[in-house]
């Protein structure tokens, strides 16, 4: 099973029908296509159950919401002929920032494919070109607090990352800038953890040539395949 995790924070996956073409989730398709299960979870931060329930991941990024979607695998794991042994994890943007954060966290997952993540809040507060939105996320300013940007960056615990993680991002994205993805590549490379990073000549914080989309999801399936099969 594939866990793929959404962007935002604050965002939803949402119901929706996995058509044939471009524009029926493709990627979704085709990972079922060659046998996964995926499972969308929406964690605390997630919009659709309350206001509170939007705003629980306040200065807890990677705390509760990480819990969260560990609670829905497990959850998955008693309701589905899911194979515990063989899960995958994967998202963009804050999805890829969840990734990085996984791969550091746990060493359930045997595989994980992260876009556009973030490795390092620190770094990023000065690189992205989106400015402060992380100030009512954090609480303050990473000028102010320094600590609560630290806590949660996934590179303060790259050393406890085992999962071979493939990571893809856009040349020219400015959200989430290439070089928080060739951070964690770095690190990866450092601990000896089998890794690969691909950045998308032209592209922006989506993935948008159809080639470089095609590209990727064939990636994203490979990537599974090597080391959940």
């Amino acid at each position: 099973m594939v866990v793929l995790v959404h962007g935002g924070p604050a965002s939803a996956a949402m119901p929706r029908f996995v058509a044939e073409g471009e524009f029926g989730n493709p990627l979704v398709r085709d990972l079922v296509a060659r046998g996964y299960f995926v499972f969308q979870p929406n964690p605390r931060g997630s919009y659709g159950q309350g206001l509170a329930f939007t705003m629980a991941n306040r200065r807890d990024f990677g705390g509760g919401d990480w819990r969260d979607i560990l609670a829905g695998v497990d959850a998955v794991l008693e309701a589905a002929p899911v194979d515990g042994n063989r899960l995958g994890l994967m998202g963009h943007s804050y999805g890829g920032f969840m990734t990085m954060w996984g791969v550091t966290h746990s060493t359930r997952f045997k595989a994980a494919v992260a876009g556009a993540g973030i490795a390092n809040w620190i770094s990023y507060y000065g690189q992205n070109g989106i400015d402060q939105w992380m100030v009512p996320f954090f609480g303050a300013t990473m000028y102010d607090d320094p600590a609560i940007y630290r806590a949660a960056s996934p590179i303060e615990s790259i050393r406890k990352a085992k999962t071979p993680t493939l990571l893809y991002v856009g040349e020219r994205d400015v959200e989430t800038p290439a070089v928080q993805s060739m951070e964690f590549w770095h690190g990866l490379r450092a601990m000896g953890t089998p890794t690969a990073l691909v950045i998308y000549d032209g592209e922006g914080h989506a993935i948008r040539k159809p080639e470089h989309q095609l590209d990727q999801r064939k990636r994203t399936v490979e990537w599974f395949d090597r080391y959940l099969k």
